[in-house]
């Protein structure tokens, strides 16, 4: 076979080789470059937002800045009060008046 009938068979197996890696590699979990670890699974902030409101005396206000919150930062401090140290970015979100946005 002369090899210029064999190049276009040649583009489109090394195409369809491309397309193939770029599959396979899609299908593997995201990790970071530096630790090599994977990246973290999404918490249900629904569930983490009811254990932390469950004794505050405005439940429903308490979970919808809860949420949004562990939305923003996918993570709830533990407990119903306190530990902001164990969720940095839960502690550092605050309103326009400049007051702490999440319980």
């Amino acid at each position: 076979m002369p090899i210029s009938k064999a190049l276009p068979l040649i583009a489109s197996l090394l195409v369809l080789s491309l397309l193939l890696i770029q599959l396979v590699h899609a299908d593997q979990p995201e990790t970071s470059a530096s630790t090599g670890t994977t990246a973290p699974m999404k918490i249900d902030c629904g569930g983490a937002c009811v254990e932390r409101c469950r004794l505050s005396s405005r439940n429903n206000l308490c979970k919808r800045a809860c949420e949004t919150c562990c939305a923003r930062c996918n993570c709830v401090p533990p407990g119903t009060a306190g530990n902001l140290d164990t969720c940095p970015c839960y502690a550092s979100l605050t309103t326009h008046g400049g007051r702490r946005k999440c319980p």
